[in-house]
């Protein structure tokens, strides 16, 4: 048979560190997390013997398989707060009340997944009806997974497993609920399971393109924020931005091609490097297309924004506002100032990454994308042709595989993105405002649909570093 745990979070949040040090969230959260999780209902249930002996099957077989969406780490801020109740015997001793009580710092770190429900699988395994009943007894009784924020409804199910799963990072053995026992009755914490290596999936895995889907997004919160058709010039200004922040900290030789897009010689580089993209209210009925804020996408392989050095830049040219709270990164343009700081917890729903970084076959084009190379077609059907297998080469320069379907034009399908170029005689400031490099290129919105599902970002063409043909997810199942 094949038995199905589901884990849902019921407030769409994770809150799980990779390591009690560690700042990284863990996502999908590690089979061996779950297990001491329904461990912990046990003991809260009385330890009954027939449970105990259903934790222990669990636990004696192979690692689960993982079904999990993707998603966006959550903005981790440091807060304060009082450890424990202090132990005093004295009288009088002031630290005992709330206020007196010292601070220490914590991080929570958090993941916000595209699907709340995540799914450990084992397949073809021997389970009688009494082993299944003990386990949706722990399960139902398993308020949280991870941090007691964590909110969670937990079920076994014997049905048909999902589609596309991966092995997990971490599982049990044999023993170890004594061992997880025995460690809360000494009154420490344990160690983590153990860590699975040298094994490969079972299913393949999901194409993903050469963009990270870890952002880190800032919100515009003062000046006047230039509309959509204008976004790049500001992904360029944020880019110029950064870069003065590792020459302020004496490091301009030092600048990482990740960063400015070019090499020593200061030629652009062959390499992915950090692409800067616009956040706007697009994709309801209500949406306005006004841009909300800006993010940083590092490439998928690095690990840029946990950089030293690009951190310091960022410290460096976003100051800390003591009366408002929090940091403010100023860019200067001929019409006034805009200021930015990276979003937190409550911030806009456009400023979600998850329509960006989702799992989905069918894609559309929030900005319109800027086509590698003037075309050199005539006629209208060849012209559409030579576009289409443009995409295509742009599909293929970010890591994805060939699509199945594109559709080309002047408009968008996702709602209130600005056509790709200016009707008729409308002046000229109603068309797109583009860095020089890119002037004199063709724009074209697209519906881009794969065979099977794709993980984003998906950004295409010449312009992708700048914002320029940042698609959208449409597939109805994965909004």
């Amino acid at each position: 048979m094949t038995l199905v745990l589901e884990v849902e979070h019921l407030l769409g949040v994770s809150f799980a560190a990779q390591t009690q040090a560690s700042s990284v969230p863990d996502w999908p959260p590690q089979p061996d997390r779950v297990f001491s999780a329904l461990v912990a209902a046990w003991g809260a249930r009385g330890e009954r013997p027939h449970e105990r002996r259903a934790l222990e099957w669990l636990e004696a077989q192979p690692a689960p398989e993982l079904a999990a969406s993707g998603g966006f780490a959550r903005t981790t801020a440091t807060v304060f707060v009082p450890p424990n109740d202090p132990q005093t015997g004295r009288v009088g001793n002031r630290s005992v009340m709330p206020e007196f009580r010292r601070r220490q710092p914590r991080r929570f770190p958090a993941f916000r997944p595209d699907d709340p429900v995540v799914r450990l699988v084992w397949r073809r395994v021997d389970a009688d009806g009494e082993i299944v009943a003990a386990l949706n007894a722990l399960a139902a009784d398993t308020p949280y997974v991870g941090h007691s924020s964590s909110l969670t409804r937990c079920r076994f199910r014997s049905d048909a497993a999902p589609a596309h799963t991966a092995l997990p990072r971490r599982w049990v053995y044999r023993g170890r609920l004594a061992e997880l026992e025995h460690a809360y009755h000494a009154g420490y914490r344990p160690s983590h399971g153990a860590d699975i290596r040298d094994v490969t999936p079972t299913e393949a895995e999901v194409p993903k393109s050469i963009f990270g889907d870890r952002w880190l997004v800032l919100e515009h919160v003062g000046g006047d924020m230039p509309d959509l058709l204008a976004a790049a010039l500001v992904s360029k200004a944020l880019r110029y931005a950064l870069m003065s922040g590792y020459k302020r900290n004496g490091q301009e030789a030092a600048i990482p091609a990740v960063v400015s897009g070019h090499s020593a010689d200061g030629s652009p580089t062959s390499l992915s490097h950090l692409a800067i993209v616009p956040l706007a209210f697009l994709g309801s009925q209500f949406a306005d297309g006004r841009v909300l804020g800006l993010a940083l996408i590092p490439p998928r392989e690095g690990k840029l924004l946990d950089d030293a050095d690009f951190r310091n830049a960022l410290r460096a040219v976003a100051a800390w506002k003591e009366d408002k709270g929090r940091r403010e990164l100023k860019l200067s343009f001929g019409f006034g100032d805009l200021l930015l700081t990276p979003s937190g917890e409550g911030a806009r729903r456009s400023l979600d990454p998850a329509p960006y970084v989702a799992l989905a076959k069918t894609w559309g084009t929030c900005a319109p994308i800027v086509l590698d190379r003037h075309l050199k077609a005539k006629g209208s059907d060849e012209r559409e042709a030579e576009i289409a297998g443009l995409i295509r080469d742009a599909c293929a320069n970010i890591g994805l595989p060939e699509p199945t379907r594109i559709s080309t034009g002047k408009h968008s399908a996702v709602q209130a993105a600005p056509s790709a170029y200016r009707s008729g005689r409308a002046p000229r400031w109603t068309g797109w405002r583009l860095p020089e490099s890119l002037g004199s290129r063709q724009l074209a919105h697209a519906v881009v649909q794969f065979k099977e599902p794709v993980h984003g970002p998906v950004i295409l063409g010449a312009g992708r570093f700048v914002g320029l043909g940042l698609c959208r997810a449409l597939d109805p199942e994965r909004r």
